[in-house]
């Protein structure tokens, strides 16, 4: 009667699976920095502060506030006209 190893491995191959996935999404602390960093795209031409290509709200927000004399697409000639 003796049991057999097919749950730790089966439980062991979806905790890899999980692990492998996290890391290829960005991963976090130093090993997912560069790919993190990578999206700086966004940048105001006015006062050169950079936002992720996923910010685009933060930076419309920005725009907004800290540059109200100008507009977004003055701010940001590189996000189109958003």
């Amino acid at each position: 009667m003796g049991g057999g190893n097919a749950q730790k491995t089966a439980m062991a191959r979806a905790k890899n699976a999980a692990k492998a996935a996290k890391e290829a999404a960005g991963g976090g602390g130093a090993s997912g920095k560069q790919s993190r960093q990578a999206a700086m795209d966004l940048k105001c031409s006015v006062c050169m502060q950079c936002f992720p290509n996923t910010q685009v709200k933060a930076a419309q927000a920005h725009a907004e506030s800290k540059h109200p004399k100008s507009d977004f697409a003055t701010c940001f000639p590189m996000a189109g006209s958003s």
